[in-house]
């Protein structure tokens, strides 16, 4: 599978066993995995620093992990369709993947 351009140039980092990259441009938070077709999301996305996101402009339903600092789990929200907003306030990441089918 072909990385999607927005996620060319981001570093990536391996989080709860996943591969993903980091969004830590202004770009690539605010589109997170919106707009991309399901086959084309990779592995999810890691938003540092994010307590909400938004499923608005998604073609598929996610998981959205809410991690603490040290990047363990803290919340789970599965299966989120799209056009929500979901907030954990404890959190400091946000690992976002595509739910299964």
């Amino acid at each position: 599978m072909e990385v999607p351009t927005r996620f060319r140039t981001l570093e990536w980092a391996e989080v709860l066993g996943l591969e993903v990259p980091v969004a830590d441009t202004r770009l690539s938070r605010l589109l997170g995995l919106a707009l991309l077709a399901r086959g084309r999301a990779g592995p999810g996305l890691l938003i540092p620093s994010c307590r909400s996101v938004h499923t608005f402009g998604m073609r598929f339903r996610l998981e959205i992990v809410f991690l603490d600092p040290k990047r363990r789990v803290i919340e789970l929200r599965s299966d989120v369709p799209p056009q929500r907003i979901v907030r954990c306030s404890q959190a400091a990441a946000v690992l976002e993947f595509p739910s299964p089918i």
